[in-house]
């Protein structure tokens, strides 16, 4: 019988080694597979390489492991929330490979799709274009970008079954399923285990084919990225 579910999230990262590449997922802090996280910094391996969107903020999501040193380069789209993130950037101690967002997400579902590598004319004529090959289609000038695979993925889905077919809750369903299949093995936590069957297939968003390991999450913070309040 077909079991992905692993008894906590510390036994589902603890063959991650120093060294290896993650994708994450997650869109600022909604989504993000914090336990997973959480269970990651108590390794303590080190010289990561992590493609996320973000890198969340200074006490929270991957913040906790670059306050850790524990990140060696971040690939992300979006860094503007994290000023430890800028000043170990800014002292050399981060390597760092801003990637326009669209971009991003369609590296990693090409890289799980199989394609090794596709044009777009996203970031064509700017610095992004540095080293990369160009080609002009239909007149318009195009770069090529790599597909993304990594040697683990971190997801976070609302709903999961045994078999590992994934359920995203609104808003959750950013980054994860692309970073589901972009990754050699990948684990997703998740916030109700429910029965094989009870998931109605048209709802499913990531088919268990993609997941190696699940695990039921324990805790879960509902914070707030940027609060802004007005008086009436």
């Amino acid at each position: 019988m077909i079991n992905k579910i692993v008894a906590s999230a510390e036994d589902a990262v603890k063959d991650i080694p120093s060294g290896a590449t993650l994708a994450v997922g997650g869109f600022g802090l909604c989504g993000i597979p914090e336990n997973l996280i959480a269970a990651l910094l108590k390794t303590g391996v080190k010289d990561l390489t992590c493609f996320s969107n973000n890198a969340g903020v200074d006490d929270f999501g991957l913040g906790l492991l670059l306050a850790n040193k524990q990140i060696r380069k971040m690939i992300s789209s979006y860094v503007g929330e994290n000023a430890e993130f800028e000043r170990q950037y800014l002292s050399g101690e981060l390597e760092v490979e801003l990637t326009p967002q669209g971009t991003l997400a369609e590296r990693m579902r090409a890289g799980g799709a199989g394609i090794r590598a596709f044009y777009t004319p996203t970031g064509a004529g700017t610095e992004i274009a540095k080293g990369k090959l160009t080609k002009v289609f239909d007149g318009t000038e195009c770069i090529l970008e790599m597909g993304i695979v990594t040697d683990f993925s971190l997801v976070k889905a609302s709903k999961g079954d045994r078999l590992g077919n994934l359920v995203y809750e609104k808003t959750a369903r950013n980054f994860n399923p692309n970073v589901a299949t972009c990754g050699r093995i990948t684990i997703a936590e998740v916030e109700e285990i429910v029965e094989v069957g009870s998931l109605s297939p048209e709802d499913i968003h990531t088919p268990g084919i993609y997941v190696d390991r699940l695990v039921l999450g324990l805790k879960y913070e509902k914070r707030i990225e940027k609060i802004v309040t007005r008086k009436d």
